[in-house]
C-alpha cells in the first residue's frame, strides 16, 4: 500500500483571532519590521544554480539599491529577534548575503542567507505566508518532538528558523553505506520518526520533506529525524498519509529495516517513543489543550476528509472515541488521548 500524493494541492488557511491569541500569549505573534509582501517587490530573480552545477529550484531576487538597504536592515533585525530576542548589539557585524524565492510550494518561501562578517560564518531563515495548518504543524512539533521550534507571526507573515541537518532525499541517495551499526540506528530513527508522525498526523513525510541530523557518537553516529515542512498537517483523509514508511520515497531505509530488525524490535522502538511522546504530552498539558481547544475550533480541512480520517483511524485503532469527532482538532486530539491512555494501535510494522 502506498501513501500516495494529496488529492489536490492544499488549500491555506487564515489566521483566525483565536489562533493568533494562542500565539501572543506565547511569544509567537510579534511585530516584525518586514512583511511578506515587501519581500514580492523584487525586480527580477535568477536560477540558483548549486555547486554540482544543477538548479536548485529556488531563485536568488534582487531589488532596487533603496529597496535593498530597507529590506538587508529589517532582516538582520529580525535574525536578531530569532536568535537573541532582539538584541541590537549583534547587528553590527552581520548583513544579508541573498535573499532567495522558491516559486513552488504553498508557501513560496524566501530563504535569507545571513552571514557573519567577522568569521564568514552563515545561517539561514525563512519567511513565508502564514497559513494556520502550519502554525499548528509547528506548535504539535514543538510541544511532542524531540526537539524545540522558533518561529514568529505577523498578519500573514510566517518567520521560521533554519532546521539544520542533511536533507532526507540526499541522505538516502548518499549517507547508507555506512557500517551495520550506523544503519540499525538510522533504521531505529526512522521508526520513532514515523510513530512521532503518526500520533500527531503530520503528514506527507516523503524524504525531501524532512532532514537528518547526524551527531558523532563514541561508537558510529547517532541519528535524528527532523520534519521541515508542516503544511500538511492533520489536512489530508487517508490514514497512509500521515505514516511515512508508505512513501517510496523512503523506500531505500524501509528495506535495510525489513533486513535489520524482526517485528519484535520494531515494536518496542514504536513503545519507547510513544512513552516519550505522551512524557512530553502530560509535561506541556495545559500547553497542548490550549492548543488543541483553538484548533477545535478551526477549520484546517475539509468535512469529507475529516470524515474519511476518522473512519480510517477507528478502524486502525478498533476504537470509537473517533466517531464524534467534528474536526481536525478534535481527531488530533483523540489520537493523542490514546498515547497517554496507553492503547494506541501500533502502524504497520517497516
Amino acid at each position: 500500500m502506498r501513501a500516495g500524493v494529496p488529492s489536490k494541492k492544499k488549500q491555506s488557511f487564515a489566521v483566525k483571532a483565536p489562533l493568533r491569541m494562542y500565539l501572543r500569549k506565547f511569544g509567537r505573534d510579534i511585530s516584525l519590521p518586514v512583511k511578506y509582501g515587501d519581500l514580492m517587490r523584487f525586480d527580477n530573480t535568477a536560477s540558483l544554480i548549486d555547486e554540482n552545477g544543477e538548479d536548485t529550484l529556488w531563485e536568488t531576487a534582487y531589488y532596487s539599491e533603496s529597496d535593498t538597504r530597507e529590506l538587508h536592515l529589517a532582516l538582520t533585525e529580525i535574525y536578531a529577534l530569532l536568535k537573541t530576542d532582539g538584541n541590537i548589539e549583534v547587528l553590527e557585524h552581520l548583513s544579508v548575503a541573498r535573499i532567495d524565492w522558491c516559486s513552488f510550494g504553498n508557501t513560496h518561501p524566501f530563504r535569507i542567507r545571513i552571514i557573519n562578517r567577522y568569521n564568514d560564518n552563515y545561517d539561514h531563515f525563512y519567511v513565508k505566508k502564514a497559513d494556520a495548518s502550519r502554525i499548528y504543524g509547528l506548535e504539535l512539533e514543538h510541544i511532542l518532538s524531540p526537539e524545540r521550534i522558533t518561529y514568529m507571526v505577523d498578519q500573514d507573515t510566517l518567520i521560521e528558523e533554519h532546521i539544520a541537518g542533511i536533507p532526507g532525499d540526499r541522505f538516502v541517495a548518499q549517507n547508507l553505506e555506512v557500517p551495520k551499526f550506523d544503519q540499525t540506528r538510522i533504521t531505529k530513527e526512522f521508526v520513532k520518526f514515523n510513530e512521532r508522525c503518526f500520533v500527531r498526523l503530520l503528514g506527507d513525510m516523503r524524504s525531501y520533506n524532512y532532514v537528518v541530523d547526524v551527531t558523532p557518537d563514541i561508537e558510529g553516529n547517532q541519528y535524528r529525524i527532523r520534519a521541515i515542512d508542516f503544511d500538511q498537517q492533520s489536512y489530508e483523509g487517508r490514514k497512509t498519509f500521515y505514516l511515512p514508511q508508505y512513501f517510496k520515497e523512503n523506500n531505500p531505509i524501509i528495506r535495510m529495516g525489513m533486513d535489520l530488525m524482526d517485528p519484535d524490535t520494531v515494536t518496542q522502538y514504536q513503545l519507547e517513543e510513544r512513552t516519550l511522546i505522551a512524557n512530553r504530552a502530560k509535561g506541556e498539558s495545559i500547553r497542548l489543550k490550549l492548543l488543541l481547544d483553538v484548533m477545535r475550533k478551526d477549520k484546517v480541512s475539509t468535512k469529507e476528509k475529516i470524515e474519511k480520517l476518522k473512519e480510517e483511524l477507528s478502524s486502525h485503532h478498533k476504537n470509537d472515541s473517533f466517531s464524534s469527532c467534528l474536526n481536525m482538532g478534535d481527531i488530533v486530539s483523540a489520537n493523542i488521548d490514546l498515547i497517554i491512555q496507553k492503547v494506541f494501535t501500533q502502524s504497520i510494522g517497516l
